[in-house]
This record gives C-alpha cells, sequence and structure tokens, in this order.
C-alpha cells in the first residue's frame, strides 16, 4: 500500500493564517474600493438610485482600483503577492 504524505500540523496552521490574513485584506479593500467607485460613478446623493451604466462605471472604477492596489502591493510588498500583507 502507498504512504499518504501529509504536511506537519505547523505548515497548515501557518497556511491557514497566511490565508486568512489575505482574504480579509483583499475582502476589506474590495469593500473601500468598490464603495469609492459608487460614490464617483453615481454621486454620493445617488448611490442607492445608481443607472445601469453608472453601476457599470462602478464596477470598472472598482477593478482599477484593486489592479492599482496589486500593483502598489508589489512594489511595497512581498514581490510574488498582490497582497501587502506580510509573508503572502
Amino acid at each position: 500500500m502507498s504512504e499518504i504524505n501529509l504536511p506537519d500540523a505547523e505548515t497548515v496552521v501557518k497556511t491557514a493564517s497566511t490565508y486568512a490574513r489575505d482574504l480579509a485584506e483583499r475582502t476589506a479593500a474590495t469593500f473601500v474600493v468598490a464603495a469609492a467607485g459608487v460614490a464617483v460613478a453615481a454621486g454620493p446623493g445617488d448611490m442607492f438610485s445608481a443607472s445601469f451604466w453608472e453601476t457599470v462605471g462602478a464596477a470598472g472604477i472598482a477593478a482599477a482600483g484593486t489592479l492599482l492596489k496589486g500593483m502598489v502591493a508589489r512594489a511595497f510588498g512581498t514581490k510574488n503577492s498582490a497582497s501587502l500583507a506580510k509573508g503572502v
């Protein structure tokens, strides 16, 4: 019978911790960028009654903001990650 090679518990905990930090950062950043996109595209007063094109514009602004955040993270964080969290 073949052996199953599983990672040790420390590796699993470190990986889960890294994943949780990365996910939390990306979730928070997406919320902030999307909210800013809606505020810019639809205007703060009309953000709850945005038209189709204002909503599409907000999505484009959010995507551009996320791209910019990933580029900033590469410049100031780990070179092979789009996260600003250390060790991700």
